[in-house]
């Protein structure tokens, strides 16, 4: 008498084995807390694509992103109205034949959240090759202090003093009333963003041991100080400045923070990934 158990089996083991392979994520793109797997049907009859999933935070909340995202017309030029126009091509596509996707990008590199390099405002540091590529990944790497600083005045002297930031400290965000203000999210350029002035550019060089400083606007520096805080910063070439980060909804506090330029020779500045680790 034949029985049809061992065989019946196999095939409920087969269909398992293979459901599982379908809707299972992966480490490079994994479910987010509170929502479902993806399922796919990869039947003959149907070709579901799935929909990706833009994240700001990864691992439950232990990793934030604080880079801006670059978006046609919804991300602001310095000096400009018109916001990041296109920047993106794809003059090689699958859809007119080529046998892969492949795009071309030309982008301002002072654009969205990015670092300067001391070539920024300074020619002869420019001539002599102090560029991104030679900036110091130790510093861009480590202990974090987010911090938020009065709504209602620039980065003066006095601010950093009521900071009262610990020796020993090395990397600090500033976040500001641009953040409150949503500033990276318009693409008109506003001249009246909180940054720093020259006072308090030189205090914080002076009497701290930050080299390390983030701010949540295009610029460091408040507009009608733009030069002079800038010099103060990058003269001596121990400061690295990184500008345009997204502070939206962090806890101000302690974090390690990440953040890796391209490496552009010769390029005075470059569009920078940064994230936060609880």
């Amino acid at each position: 008498m034949l029985t049809f158990q061992p065989i019946i089996f196999f095939l409920l083991f087969s269909l398992t084995t293979i459901t599982s392979v379908v809707t299972a994520t992966t480490t490079a793109y994994p479910t987010i807390p509170g929502t479902s797997d993806i399922n796919a049907d990869f039947s003959d009859d149907v070709i579901q694509t799935p929909t990706p999933i833009r994240r700001e935070t990864y691992d439950n909340g232990r990793i934030i992103d604080i880079t801006h995202r670059y978006v046609t017309g919804g991300m602001p030029v310095f000096d400009s109205n018109n916001g990041l126009e296109r920047f993106l091509w794809l003059p090689s596509s699958m859809k007119n034949g080529s046998i892969a996707n492949n795009s071309e990008m030309k982008i301002a590199t002072h654009m969205g959240t990015h670092v300067d390099a001391p070539g920024h405002v300074f020619d002869h540091y420019f001539d002599a090759g102090f560029d991104v590529d030679t900036l110091d990944l130790d510093v861009l790497n480590g202990a974090a202090l987010l911090v938020d600083v009065p709504r209602d005045k620039n980065l003066t002297a006095q601010v950093m003093k009521s900071l009262n930031i610990p020796r020993g400290v090395r990397r600090v965000l500033f976040r500001t009333l641009n953040t409150d203000r949503k500033l990276m999210y318009k693409k008109e350029f506003d001249s009246s963003y909180v940054g720093f002035m020259r006072d308090g550019a030189k205090y914080l060089v002076e009497n701290t041991d930050v080299k390390l400083v983030g701010i949540d606007y295009l610029s460091i520096a408040a507009y009608d100080d733009l030069i002079p805080a800038h010099h103060e910063f990058l003269i001596g070439r121990e400061h690295i400045l990184v500008e345009g980060l997204k502070l939206d909804d962090v806890q101000a506090g302690i974090y390690t923070v990440h953040c890796l330029p391209l490496r552009l020779f010769g390029a005075e500045g470059c569009p920078i990934r940064c994230i936060l680790i609880k």
